[in-house]
């Protein structure tokens, strides 16, 4: 089976919102073995995505859509597909009894075009929406799938997740199990990693491997077709130890794990305390550690120093310090660290300071990064010479701090999690 997906909505095409539901559903279809071979954005105008309708059946089996199924004017894709299926609208009583249900608890008064929702198109299979109120559709005509579903991610994940893919995997006869299991990567380029492991990409086919680069990480989706849950998982451990035996140094988690996660859990199961003292960051790397639930049985607080007086009036350190040195250095970076951890009473202190760009800050170009690192008796300081853009800079500048301090900790003694 061949897909294409089209994306409805003109705030995708002013680049108000990007397309996340795109890559989410061909992620979720490369499970299922389903081939996507184009992605459309159209907007909310029904002859455009007519013609894109009509364009998407001469190359497609699977046709799915997202977005337009609300209740404004705006929202004509399940009325733009009927008519050019020549298909009518009928009323779904469970999804209109859903949405009313919806307002009454709010006392609120339910519109004529919120009843407008539960329309679906007559014969399909309705989707269940359990965190919105339009339904989805799975409809077959004409030797096509065609697939309605909300725009919201939050709708749309968990829709196709248990209901959409479900049908699907049916439909496809699949028999057994499918699993994907995803290794994380950092501190090696996708290239580098790519050329390691080139044999065991060459050589793929149950399970599959697929490489993916994103903000200076890399992942790698295992995916094991098998007839039990048990059986894929023995196939998926086999590929992956085949691949951390070549490049495992650099791994740090798996599947929904994250820099700052893995962080976290690491403290916390060591009993550490941290602070921070951040200047080109400006509180993003507490920022970051702060989304992890629990955290704050590690994070103490910290400061953010954009100035130099402000180093000097928050932090303690010395003008001197900074004439001689200047902000961008590691002379500065390690007494953000050290008085950071010292005012805090923290095990561990972070300083961040840098010249994040466009421009060169303090005499140093763009991109250049000082970290330091203040752990009990030892005080480390790292460089970063680095050509993205400036936010990617402060978040490429952040993960590093993760990786290179759990790294720290590990060779202390430390464990890891």
């Amino acid at each position: 089976m061949n897909a294409e997906i089209i994306a409805v909505g003109s705030e995708l095409l002013l680049g108000q919102i990007a397309n996340t539901n795109a890559k989410f559903i061909s992620n979720q279809l490369s499970e299922l073995g389903i081939n996507v071979f184009y992605h459309t954005v159209v907007g909310d105008n029904p002859g455009r995505l007519k013609e894109v309708i009509e364009v998407a059946e001469k190359r497609a089996d699977l046709i799915i859509f997202s977005g337009g199924l609300g209740p404004t004017k705006d929202d004509l894709t399940k009325e733009t597909i009927a008519s050019h299926l020549n298909v009518p609208l009928t009323l779904d009583n469970v999804a209109l009894s859903f949405i009313e249900e919806f307002f009454a608890k709010r006392g609120r008064g339910m519109t004529e075009n919120n009843r407008k929702q539960a329309l679906v198109l007559e014969g399909c299979e309705v989707l269940a929406n359990h965190h919105g109120m339009a339904p989805g559709m799975y409809l077959e005509k004409d030797g096509r799938t065609y697939m309605l579903l909300p725009g919201p991610p939050k709708e749309l994940e968990p829709m196709f997740q248990f209901e959409a893919k479900p049908i699907l995997a049916k439909r496809l006869n699949l028999d057994g199990t499918i699993i994907s299991h995803v290794l994380r990567f950092y501190g090696i380029g996708e290239a580098e990693l790519e050329v390691q492991i080139q044999d065991i990409l060459d050589n793929q086919s149950n399970p599959t491997v697929a490489p993916l680069a994103s903000d200076g990480e890399v992942t790698l989706r295992i995916t094991a077709k098998a007839a039990t849950e048990e059986e894929a998982w023995k196939l998926i451990d086999q590929k992956k130890a085949e691949i951390l035996a070549i490049v495992g140094e650099f791994q740090y988690g798996v599947d929904d794990d994250s820099l700052t996660s893995k962080t976290v859990e690491m403290l916390l199961h060591n009993g550490l305390t941290i602070s921070a003292a951040e200047s080109l960051t400006a509180g993003l790397f507490q920022s970051e550690l702060a989304e992890i639930s629990g955290v704050s049985g590690t994070l103490v607080g910290g400061f953010v120093t954009y100035t130099e007086q402000a180093k000097i009036d928050q932090l303690g350190i010395e003008k001197e310090l900074l004439e001689k040195f200047g902000v961008v250095s590691s002379e500065c970076a390690a007494a953000m660290a050290v008085n950071a951890r010292k005012l805090m009473g923290t095990d561990i202190g972070i300083g961040l300071t840098g010249a994040a760009g466009p421009e060169p800050h303090d005499g140093q170009p763009a991109g250049t990064i000082w970290i330091g690192f203040s752990i009990g008796d030892t005080l480390v300081t790292r460089k970063l010479e680095l050509s993205g853009m400036r936010n990617t800079n402060r978040l490429r500048a952040v993960k590093y701090t993760c990786s290179y301090l759990m790294r720290l900790l590990a060779e202390k003694g430390y464990a890891r999690v």
